[in-house]
C-alpha cells in the first residue's frame, strides 16, 4: 500500500508546524505588554450630566394671546445649554473645557471621558463643574489628596444626587 505523501514530506511538515507553534508559544508571554507605564496609575475623569433647561415665566398677556390648551405658565426651550468643566491635579490644570449637550436637537447630556496618566503616589485632585448660567465660578466643586498606586485605575464621576463628584 502506497502513502499519497512520503515520509520525509511529513516529516518536514510536521517541523515546520512545530517551528510556528514554537514561535507563538514564546511570543505570548514576551515582550510583556503594558497598557501604562510601570509606577504609574490611571485618573479617568468621565461622566455625563445635563444642564437645566433655560425656562422663563410667561406673562398674563402672553398667556391670554394663546389657545386655552396650551396656556402653560412656563416655557422652556427644548434644547440645554453645555457644561463647563474642570480637573487640575497637583494644581495643574488638566483639562478645561466647554462641554456641548448632545443629541440632533441639543437636549441631551454633555458627556466627558478623559483619562490621564500620572505617577504613582499622592495627587491632589481638583474637580470643577458649572452647570448654571453663572460666567464664573463653580457650581459643584471636589478636592481630594488621593493616593494612587502603581497599576491602579481611578474614575471619577458625576452624580447630582449623591452629592456631587465620587469616586470610583
Amino acid at each position: 500500500m502506497k502513502l499519497p505523501v512520503s515520509m520525509p514530506r511529513l516529516v518536514g511538515l510536521f517541523a515546520v508546524l512545530a517551528a510556528v507553534m514554537a514561535l507563538a508559544a514564546a511570543f505570548s508571554n514576551a515582550p510583556a505588554y503594558r497598557q501604562i507605564p510601570a509606577g504609574t496609575g490611571v485618573i479617568k475623569f468621565s461622566f455625563s450630566h445635563s444642564a437645566s433647561r433655560e425656562c422663563r415665566r410667561r406673562t398674563p398677556a402672553e398667556l391670554a394671546k394663546l389657545p386655552p390648551n396650551m396656556r402653560r405658565p412656563l416655557d422652556c426651550p427644548r434644547g440645554r445649554r453645555g457644561i463647563f468643566a474642570e480637573l487640575a491635579i497637583d494644581d495643574v490644570v488638566v483639562f478645561s473645557e466647554e462641554l456641548p449637550p448632545s443629541g440632533f436637537a441639543k437636549d441631551g447630556p454633555s458627556q466627558i471621558y478623559r483619562r490621564f496618566v500620572v505617577p504613582a503616589g499622592e495627587r491632589t485632585v481638583a474637580a470643577r463643574l458649572r452647570d448654571t448660567p453663572r460666567a464664573t465660578g463653580f457650581d459643584h466643586e471636589r478636592v481630594e489628596t488621593v493616593t494612587v498606586k502603581p497599576g491602579q485605575s481611578l474614575a471619577l464621576d458625576f452624580r447630582p444626587e449623591h452629592g456631587g463628584f465620587i469616586w470610583r
